[in-house]
């Protein structure tokens, strides 16, 4: 009678330390924290020094930046879902551009239009490399080691536009785009480029900084 007392004070135990358990946090390790729009205005500091800096609202998405307009269209489909968390819905996007002779930099925060915006790993899995294209511009995207940031899923893409003008040439540009999950809003930095530009352009890794820095001005 003793051992079946004491195995069901054994059992309850167990029971009760199960169930206070913490509750799983959101990926990146820790919980969400809040996120103030109006911060993006910081970034600017962090330009190099002779860069003209302006803001700009109502960008909605890095496809807008690399020049595909609202209307891009990727092969395959689902892989626009990483160009564009929103799906073409984003709300109340503000930040900051500069431009200078290493090339053009954004910063940009945008609000999702309903509940958060996630990174779904398996589209990372299986969009390693894929195109977008709009009118005249093609952009051939792959991934690319994105920065670590607390409490942050972040992805990193390097994209190779090509604009095709009068006469039959074309115009070729690179754009390094980074970005940071954070509930409510994502952000991204992006950098532009130009191959052929006579001054030493800034390197991937400037806008992979960049974003870290946009992170934590939001969170102050």
């Amino acid at each position: 009678m003793r051992l079946r007392v004491a195995a069901v004070v054994v059992l309850l135990l167990a029971s009760c330390a199960h169930a206070r358990q913490p509750a799983p946090t959101p990926s990146g390790g820790t919980q969400a924290r809040q996120v103030n729009p109006a911060n993006i205005r910081r970034v600017g500091r962090e330009l190099p020094p002779g860069y003209e800096v302006t803001g700009i609202s109502g960008v909605a998405a890095p496809p807008t930046i690399w020049g595909l307009g609202g209307d891009g269209a990727a092969t395959p489909a689902r892989c626009a879902a990483l160009a564009d968390p929103a799906d073409g819905h984003g709300q109340s996007a503000q930040g900051i551009s500069g431009s200078g002779a290493g090339g053009i930099v954004y910063a940009v925060v945008v609000a999702a239009p309903t509940g958060s915006v996630a990174l779904d790993q398996s589209l990372v899995t299986q969009c390693r490399g894929w195109t977008m294209t709009s009118g005249r511009a093609t952009a051939r995207v792959h991934l690319v080691d994105p920065p670590r940031i607390d409490g942050a899923e972040t992805l990193g893409m390097a994209t190779d536009i090509t604009t095709s003008v009068e006469g039959g040439n074309e115009i070729g540009s690179r754009a390094n785009t980074f970005t940071a999950y954070l509930g409510d809003y994502y952000a991204f930095t992006t950098l532009i480029s130009d191959p052929g530009s006579p001054h030493s352009p800034l390197t991937p890794q400037f806008a992979a900084d960049l974003l870290v820095k946009t992170v934590s001005a939001l969170r102050a």
